[in-house]
């Protein structure tokens, strides 16, 4: 995996797909592609990926349709559509729907280029985040979250108010 991050692209149009491909990996971004829905569902399946760029109108399955399966799937990888289908509802439609942006074609490159590494830095972030658990410990002290109560060094117990 590359430092900067993996990424499947799911576009149908190939000229655009080369492009975006072309550019991301010039950004140092690893890029796997998809041409449409049923074909990125299976890579998901397979591989793990920082960020999906989805097209929503694509072949076989829609991109509304993998966004909505990939979170039922309780895949929660950012998801940023970049679609020509620009109308509030669409947008509406795909954020409601699970994507964590959505960018109108035609789009500004460097604008993309952006969003990507804000999404894939903010999930990275968030991924290496961990969870301390119910109960914590600490020299001789003892915190209980759940119950919300903690007992310190002198053996006294203290109790949320």
């Amino acid at each position: 995996m590359t430092e900067k991050g993996t990424i499947l692209l799911v576009e149908d149009e190939e000229n655009l797909q080369e492009a975006l491909k072309l550019n991301l990996e010039l950004e140092g971004y690893e890029v796997t592609c998809a041409s449409d829905g049923a074909e990125a569902l299976h890579k998901t399946e397979n591989e793990f990926f920082d960020l999906i760029i989805m097209d929503i109108m694509l072949p076989e399955v829609d991109g509304i349709s993998v966004t909505e399966t990939l979170r039922l799937k309780q895949n929660d990888v950012p998801i940023l559509i970049v679609s020509a289908k620009s109308s509030s509802a669409d947008r509406v439609l795909g954020l409601k729907k699970g994507a964590d942006d959505y960018l109108n074609k035609p789009f500004n490159l460097e604008e993309l280029l952006l969003r990507v590494e804000k999404l894939i830095r903010k999930n990275k972030q968030l991924n290496l985040r961990t969870n301390i658990g119910d109960h914590y410990e600490f020299g001789n002290n003892q915190i209980d979250f759940r119950a919300q109560s903690a007992v310190n060094y002198k053996k006294e117990s203290i109790e949320s108010n």
